[in-house]
């Protein structure tokens, strides 16, 4: 017959093991409800009004609203150039300059007239460096021509492209769409023309990374659903 004590002490080793038991499978149903509720719809994103169209085709759109002149977005730059590398294939990024004002269509010029050139992808991050790193400004036509002649623009042709019918065309587009997409500073991301999130809703560059790719699933899953 085992003495009251060694019961005593029985009893209260599986008590504390009930209990170590329950606290672990509580933390363990947190950890998974966190996960799963990790990016919330008006915390982490907004989910527009209005859904817009894209112009990616069958491909989800993952668009940054930039202006070259924002330290935000230049900040921001490095993260999105290593997402590139390893984004999915089904996922098309465009990036849209953003028109909040009139001051910003210069920079939006810029982006559309290398892009008329075929010289947006090289020179994009380079602009950026340019404004935040070696202080060089880029607020004039001649300035900006001046510095792309330097990395290996014609500089008459991009003269030519400047002020041309193509170009203003998509100036058009992107005050456009810096209403239609709501936003009120940048940079913003526009996942499947549906989703609108940013660095500071998402907790960071980083973060924003995540909440990206989240919302890419969340825009497959309503394309296929």
């Amino acid at each position: 017959m085992k003495s009251p004590a060694i019961t005593t002490t029985t009893t209260r080793v599986h008590a504390l093991s009930v209990v170590f038991s329950a606290a672990l499978l509580w933390l363990a149903s947190a950890a998974l409800f966190a996960q799963d509720e990790r990016f919330v719809a008006g915390v982490h994103y907004q989910i527009l009004h209005q859904a817009q169209p894209t112009q990616s085709g069958e491909k989800i759109e993952v668009v940054e609203m930039f202006w070259y002149e924002c330290p935000h977005c230049y900040r921001l730059e490095p993260f999105i150039s290593r997402w590139l590398q390893t984004k999915p294939q089904h996922v098309a990024f465009v990036p849209v300059p953003a028109i909040l004002n009139r001051s910003w269509e210069f920079d939006a010029r810029m982006y559309y007239t290398m892009q008329a050139l075929g010289i947006d992808e090289a020179l994009h991050t380079e602009v950026f460096k340019a404004i935040h790193e070696v202080r060089r400004p880029l607020r004039t036509l001649e300035q900006f021509a001046d510095w792309a002649a330097e990395h290996g623009a014609d500089r008459a042709t991009l003269l030519a492209a400047f002020d041309s019918f193509a170009v203003q065309n998509k100036i058009n587009f992107a005050m456009l769409m810096s209403r239609k997409y709501g936003i009120s500073g940048v940079p913003a991301i526009i996942v499947d023309g549906r989703y609108r999130t940013s660095v500071s809703l998402a907790g960071g560059q980083a973060k924003l990374i995540e909440v990206i790719n989240h919302l890419v699933t969340l825009a497959a899953e309503q394309r296929s659903g």
